[in-house]
């Protein structure tokens, strides 16, 4: 099933008000935020880098981890009014005029 950025934050949306009673504060929900990016970067470092996994860590799935760090910047945009399609969409814009040339030019990169 594919699902737009905007049905995404419509579907985080619903969930929070049916489920969730409401959205934690901004503050809070950063903080869990960096969290999540911790707990990605658990998975990341133990299954591409040079540390092994400890006990049950093994078990993490990196698109569980993806997925949590997903959800909660969604609540960030939904509760700050951010529209994440259009920022999106700004940010390639903006990527592309920036560096259209830049990353073909390098030569670290060949």
């Amino acid at each position: 099933m594919d699902i737009t950025i905007s049905q995404m934050q419509s579907s985080v949306d619903n969930w929070i008000k049916t489920y969730g009673v409401r959205y934690f504060n901004e503050l809070t929900n950063l903080g869990i935020l960096m969290e999540e990016v911790g707990e990605l970067s658990r998975v990341m470092v133990r299954k591409y880098g040079e540390q092994s996994f400890k006990n049950k860590e093994a078990e993490l799935k990196l698109e569980d981890e993806m997925a949590d760090v997903l959800w909660i910047l969604v609540c960030l945009a939904n509760q700050t009014g951010v529209d994440l399609t259009a920022a999106f969409q700004k940010t390639i814009e903006k990527k592309t005029n920036r560096d259209k040339a830049r990353h073909l030019n390098n030569p670290k990169l060949k």
